[in-house]
């Protein structure tokens, strides 16, 4: 088993976990029976684990999003499909790797499936530029759901990006356009559209492929306008007061929940995904199954009525009158 890094706020596990894996590697090598004293030792990490998941700030959670060892899009497909085959390219002359589709099938029904795709490694984060896609990823993810749409599969998108990439050349390719183009197509379309934040969700990056009559987010996940640190920056001019403005952002699932922009919060094991990877795609697997079982039984009418309705609904605010005569303006 790869060795799992610990963040800051899990430190005080790290005494723990040496000492399970102290006990493991005697093991091998003792014919004495340790297995009580490793079980007493399991239990114990996972009660202290669970103290601690129990009471995350926002900023906590933002870490366990961008867990190095969090599950990818890639993974995900791989363990919760029948059978997968990635498809490439944009037709416009690009294969983004930052953003990557195919088709397959989830309990014998077949979808297409689209994702933000990050890397494990530097290397690997560098070859994907770390999730953020340029305008020929959404373009690739467009042209698959217009296939989609047009074989009447159900689409699955997984969302885990910091933002579309903003470089100079993607702007030069209508980065804003690319994006604009998927929000305006993905109302039309006429099959059952699954969206799932399984990392991070950040920006039109995130919504370029986050239009959906059900939009799932993972209990450590995070969706937000801006990442913490950019809000900081933004408003007080100091990148160190991320932790503040993650809270006010309100970009966990309970406050996304409240607010209306999500539709289900999805349960993570104790430790977070990372740590039980075939746990949390099992999740993952009977929430999709029972989504999709539900929007299969819309007309395409009224799949595009209520995915329309749902967003119309969203940022709703209620005006009151205020009296000018008691504001003053300094001149």
């Amino acid at each position: 088993m790869p060795r799992r890094s610990l963040l800051e706020f899990e430190k005080p596990l790290i005494e723990l976990e040496q000492q399970i894996e102290q006990i493991r590697q005697l093991a091998k090598y003792s014919e004495a029976d340790m297995s009580q004293q490793l079980l007493q030792l399991e239990n114990l990490a996972s009660r202290r684990r669970e103290e601690i998941f129990s009471r995350l700030t926002p900023a906590q959670k933002i870490q366990i999003a961008r867990h190095p060892q969090r599950p990818s899009t890639l993974d995900y497909i791989q363990l919760i499909t029948d059978e997968w085959f990635e498809l490439h390219g944009d037709r416009c002359g690009s294969d983004d790797q930052a953003l990557i589709g195919g088709i397959g099938s989830i309990d014998s029904q077949s979808v297409i499936l689209i994702g933000h795709q990050k890397g494990r490694d530097t290397k690997e984060n560098v070859a994907r530029n770390f999730g953020m896609a340029s305008p020929g990823g959404y373009r690739k993810a467009l042209r698959l759901m217009n296939h989609a749409d047009r074989f009447g599969l159900p689409i699955i998108c997984f969302i885990d990006t910091p933002g579309a990439y903003a470089g100079l050349v993607a702007e030069q390719q209508g980065q804003g356009e690319a994006i604009a183009v998927n929000l305006r197509e993905m109302f039309r379309f006429r099959v059952p559209i699954i969206a799932i934040v399984i990392g991070e969700g950040g920006s039109g990056g995130a919504l370029g492929i986050g239009v959906a009559d059900r939009l799932l987010i993972f209990e450590n996940s995070i969706y937000t306008v801006a990442s913490p640190e950019a809000c900081s920056s933004i408003l007080w001019r100091d990148s160190t007061k991320s932790s503040e403005a993650a809270a006010a952002l309100k970009i966990t699932g309970p406050d996304l929940l409240r607010l209306g922009l999500i539709d289900a919060i999805l349960a993570e094991p104790s430790g977070g995904n990372h740590w039980a990877p075939l746990q949390a795609a099992e999740t993952l697997k009977v929430a999709l199954i029972n989504h999709l079982h539900d929007l299969r039984s819309l007309t395409s009418g009224e799949l595009i009525k209520k995915r329309y309705r749902k967003f119309r609904r969203m940022g709703l605010f209620l005006e009151a009158d205020v009296n000018t005569s008691d504001l003053t303006v300094d001149l």
